[in-house]
């Protein structure tokens, strides 16, 4: 069966895992295999969070500001997602290291990311 809206050949998704988005934050780390640009971040959470996660996506160290993943309430298997804007240079090169860095919740809450990249 084929799927009812295809998704393009020129995507490609990348996944990283914090064990903590909420008290002691940790950051996830994923690396770009090829070139493209880096258009949407999704949170996938383990738990409710307690307080507002704030999620900072960075390319090599600089913020994407239009990625930023705001993590509120919720329940174990909510997701979020940010989408890039054409402002934001969000582009990203072979070896190049994206992070997420949450801040500012509580709780004990682990977070999975999904970062999807157009070539």
């Amino acid at each position: 069966m084929s799927l009812p809206v295809p998704h393009p050949l020129k995507e490609y998704h990348l996944n990283a895992y914090s064990s903590s988005i909420g008290a002691t934050p940790k950051a996830a780390y994923a690396r770009v295999p090829k070139k493209g640009r880096l258009i949407a971040a999704t949170c996938i959470q383990d738990g409710a969070v307690t307080g507002t996660a704030a999620i900072v996506v960075a390319i090599n160290g600089t913020a994407v500001p239009s990625l930023a993943l705001t993590v509120t309430g919720g329940a174990g298997g909510t997701l979020f997602r940010a989408d890039a804007n054409s402002t934001d240079l969000a582009d990203v090169n072979e070896d190049d290291v994206i992070s997420l860095t949450p801040s500012g919740a509580t709780g004990t809450v682990a977070g999975a990311f999904g970062l999807v990249i157009r070539t």
